[in-house]
């Protein structure tokens, strides 16, 4: 990835707060120096906690950091959640990153992806290289293993961190995406965390909130006190009806009712 680098006189890293842009921003520094920005998007549909982190990220390596509001919930396309919703989104972020970063003299914006998200539909994948947007750590090959060890050896703090997809893919395609709505679903799922769970996902089905957490961490949610508790935590952000997936916590279980065409992704 080194070489990759060097062909940037000066560059743009788009910092999520997760384990890949860390790690990319971690090998830009050691090969860039000073000819670096971080930059990241605040948004209701991300929690506070990741935009914590990416500050957290940026100070520790010593890169300037901007903090941009992206606005989607402004765009009435992105707020209807169709199955383009993602591809929208990140066409409209990356877009005003872009924007951001050229009028601070960056030509060149970098985001996290890695070798393995080819291998899954991606409408964030397509906007980027419609934007030019560039991929260091896919293009040199890291692997989602490659990156956390590495990171590891870094010693960034995020090395082991979950993988966090926004907020918007809590919701079936079809259900409008609301301010309130996202709020109930961050505050669950800090719920979820509070009481030691992770790598969960709160689903938002109206009145119901549909949990899933990994599979060996099921009997620990349905167990006497604690389910208790969750289920009056839940009533008191608004769910009348608490539910729990018995399959578990599967990535792109929303994309289910897309069938066999995918048209978003849905984490």
């Amino acid at each position: 990835m080194t070489e990759g680098l060097k062909k940037f006189d000066r560059l743009a890293v788009a910092l999520s707060g997760g384990v890949d842009s860390a790690l990319l921003l971690a090998e830009a520094r050691a090969v860039l120096g000073s000819r670096l920005i971080a930059v990241t998007a605040r948004s209701p549909i991300h929690p506070e906690q990741e935009v914590a982190d990416a500050e957290a990220i940026a100070g520790h390596l010593g890169v300037d950091h901007l903090i941009v509001d992206s606005g989607e919930l402004r765009r009435a396309d992105f707020l209807a959640n169709t199955p383009e919703r993602c591809y929208i989104c990140k066409t409209s972020v990356f877009g005003l990153l872009l924007a951001v970063v050229r009028e601070k003299g960056f030509n060149h914006l970098a985001h996290g992806a890695n070798a393995d998200d080819p291998g899954d539909y991606r409408p964030g994948l397509k906007a980027a290289r419609e934007l030019g947007v560039v991929a260091p750590l896919m293009d040199a090959g890291f692997s989602k293993a490659d990156i956390r060890l590495v990171a590891r050896q870094r010693g960034l703090f995020v090395w082991d961190k979950p993988a966090m997809a926004c907020l918007a893919t809590r919701f079936p395609y079809g259900t409008a995406i609301s301010t309130t709505a996202l709020e109930q679903v961050s505050r669950a799922e800090q719920v979820l965390s509070d009481e030691g769970f992770s790598g969960c996902r709160v689903r938002h089905h109206g009145d119901v909130a549909r949990i899933e957490v990994p599979v060996d961490q099921l009997l620990k949610l349905v167990a006497g006190p604690l389910r208790r508790r969750i289920v009056d935590r839940f009533r008191n952000i608004g769910f009348l009806h608490v539910s729990v997936d018995l399959e578990g916590h599967v990535s792109g279980s929303m994309n289910r009712s897309l069938g066999d065409n995918p048209a978003a992704e849905s984490r």
